[in-house]
């Protein structure tokens, strides 16, 4: 779609050309708008049955969630594979990741703008295009860099001391232009899925119901990254290349095993392509829109801005561009809503990010583990809490002031279950060389004492071990282990000489000193209460999020609403879902207490965490933006003026004094 497909069509016969359009009437009549659904003369009855404001849900619903399996799924899951591949470091990969939203900035306040007087359905098969288009540009590099060469393998048993070399350069970075290349296209086909789409659904139904669907609509999009990272987990037990070589036995504890990635993103692909036709056969407005439209009573702040709108025809064309844009920047419930939503975009995006590594730190659980908890108590947690916002807005049919007092309410109480970090964290475990020495000797915070400095152990090399003293060791090199059996299948080490003696129950002692591979299990039994008021937590969190996007529609001038929507897409980006997991990244390292350095001195990632202090960091920045969210809000309870009775007239009336207008 471009900007002159978007001016449709008048009150006077039929479609005109840009040239005429200029001196046509300035307003749209809605009912000629309505239209079965098809494309052109081809109208099959049986389409009609989803001409309707259920079957646009069913279709944005479908659209949302594969924009969320792709986007917030498979390309989250599959990062660090494609790091391994492609030979890119963290910091490649974290701009990989940024240019989705980069793309999203740059384009939402464009489309929006030009696409709320257009073809709100047609623009949306134009976003089924590009997910489709970018789903398979980020799958094309599988195809075309050869076969995966696995390389050697390097044994966890080995702990001589190795030499520093330094990064040579490699033919697979070029790869990486290809990766921004499709988040960008993806970027551009998300863009208008969360700004028109949404527009369309409130235009379709009653006031009271759109908090209903927007809310059914928001949480059917949670469930894509919870299929993505099903989906994705599965495809990367499949080898990379299909069929693994036969010239050497590899599996999935392999070190070198790399996963099929790319199946997710060419399966989407297809599927994606298929959302085009519903999208396509959609009319402008569905039946019914006119008369709906004509019932609703406009409760746009009364700052002037609803009339200045519609008497000088504002947005019309890209001259209007920065009129319509300060006029929404000016008005203080729409910025205090905006600001509200992106500090709770903020702490959101972060423990989606972080919440796994939080728990596998915290309580001593395993990665998979964790990230399967995480996702268990986050994605239904939000879907819940955006889908019992939406109905009871809607049951309880509140105008755009009780909207924004029942927003008070679901984050003070989110506020109040944040202080879960308070009570339900845990202490840290034993560690030698980190939290205590080794049985004396030594010294803290160094890995090296007397009962190993013979074995030239490497740091670098990250493979924990307990101890029969219960006490975790960084490696069986660092624990002085000498040799190791297996016993029913299960590695064990002996001859430890830096694990502490232990006592049979006849008193006598053990002289073969044990290690098991693994950390020590956690004393810490906080795990099901953290994770029953956090759940809570995150339902009132999202609570607020549907109510949100509603009052920000009430709020604003009719023509405005999904240019509202646009603004606010770049705030919580700008504000929220880009600076929220680099702030809770620099919080967690903070509280590292163990860094990973390698032969070349190279600090990398971290080992060991101080418990308390990463959660009382994830609190505090928690706690903060929640207050925030709860100011802003409060003052755009405050700000907020409805207009008065005269000026609350029926949108029929509006649209009539639009249609005479010259």
């Amino acid at each position: 779609p471009t900007p002159s497909s978007a001016l449709g069509r008048r009150c006077f016969a039929g479609p005109i050309g840009a040239g005429a359009d200029a001196a046509a009437p300035a307003g749209p009549c809605p009912g000629s708008e309505e239209g079965p659904c098809g494309w052109g003369p081809c109208t099959p009855r049986a389409l009609q049955f989803c001409n309707n404001p259920k079957g646009y849900l069913a279709a944005y619903s479908l659209l949302a969630i594969f924009q969320g399996i792709v986007v917030n799924g498979l390309i989250n899951i599959s990062i660090s594979t494609i790091e391994k591949r492609y030979e890119l470091n963290s910091s490649l990969t974290g701009l990989i990741s940024s240019s989705y939203d980069i793309a999203f900035c740059v384009l939402s306040l464009f489309i929006s703008y030009f696409g709320e007087r257009g073809h709100k359905p047609r623009w949306l098969a134009f976003s089924a295009f590009m997910l489709g288009l970018g789903s398979l540009v980020f799958s094309l590099p599988h195809f075309s860099s050869g076969k995966y060469q696995y390389g050697s393998k390097i044994e966890e048993t080995t702990f001589a001391n190795s030499t520093c070399h330094a990064s040579t350069s490699s033919s697979l970075h070029k790869y990486l232009y290809v990766f921004i290349l499709g988040q960008l296209l993806l970027g551009v086909g998300g863009t208008p899925l969360y700004t028109l789409g949404t527009a369309f659904i409130d235009d379709s139904v009653p006031k009271h119901m759109a908090s209903l669907y927007i809310g059914i609509g928001y949480s059917m999009s949670l469930l894509g990254p919870a299929i993505g990272y099903v989906l994705g987990g599965q495809l990367l037990k499949v080898y990379i290349d299909i069929q693994i070589p036969e010239s050497t036995m590899l599996d999935q504890d392999d070190p070198r095993w790399l996963g099929a990635w790319w199946i997710g993103f060419l399966a989407c692909f297809f599927a994606i392509w298929l959302l085009i036709i519903p999208f396509s056969c959609f009319p402008r407005r569905l039946p019914g829109t006119a008369t709906i439209q004509a019932e609703k009573i406009s409760e746009t702040h009364d700052d002037g801005s609803q009339v200045l709108v519609q008497t000088s025809n504002i947005g019309k064309s890209f001259k209007d561009f920065p009129m319509a844009l300060m006029i929404l920047l000016r008005n203080p419930v729409l910025m205090s809503l905006i600001i509200a939503s992106s500090s709770e975009a903020l702490v959101a995006t972060g423990f989606a990010t972080f919440l796994p590594k939080f728990i596998e730190n915290q309580f001593g659980k395993s990665s998979s583990f964790s990230a399967t908890l995480g996702g268990l108590v986050l994605i239904p947690a939000a879907a819940l809490g955006q889908v019992i916002s939406g109905v009871l807005v809607s049951k309880c049919k509140m105008n755009c002031k009780g909207i924004i007092k029942f927003m008070i309410s679901t984050c003070s109480v989110a506020l109040i279950l944040n202080t879960v970090f308070l009570f339900a964290k845990c202490g840290n475990e034993p560690f030698a060389g980190v939290s205590e020495t080794y049985n004396g000797t030594g010294t803290l915070y160094n890995l090296t004492a007397p009962c190993n400095a013979n074995c030239r152990c490497l740091r670098s090399m990250y493979y924990p071990v307990c101890g029969s003293d219960e006490v975790q060791y960084f490696s069986p090199c660092f624990a002085g282990c000498a040799s190791y059996l297996f016993n029913n299948m299960k590695k064990t080490y002996y001859n430890c000489s830096c694990v502490g003696k232990t006592k049979r129950e006849n008193g006598s002692e053990e002289f073969l000193y044990e290690a098991v591979p693994g950390k020590c299990p956690t004393q810490c039994k906080f795990l099901p209460l953290f994770l029953i008021f956090f759940f809570f937590a995150i339902v009132f969190t999202f609570m607020a999020t549907t109510p949100t996007t509603v009052a920000i529609l009430r709020c604003v001038p009719d023509k405005q609403r999904s240019f509202a929507l646009g603004v606010q897409s770049v705030f919580l980006r700008l504000l929220g879902t880009i600076p929220g997991p680099i702030l809770f990244g620099v919080a967690i390292d903070n509280s590292c207490t163990l860094w990973d350095i390698n032969e070349c001195e190279t600090k990398g990632a971290c080992w060991i965490y101080d418990n308390e202090r990463m959660a009382f960091s994830l609190m505090g920045i928690s706690a903060a933006c929640k207050i925030i969210t709860i100011i802003f809000v409060v003052m755009a309870v405050y700000f907020y003026k409805p207009p008065p009775l005269t000026k609350a007239l029926p949108r029929k009336t509006s649209e009539k004094s639009s249609v005479i207008r010259t």
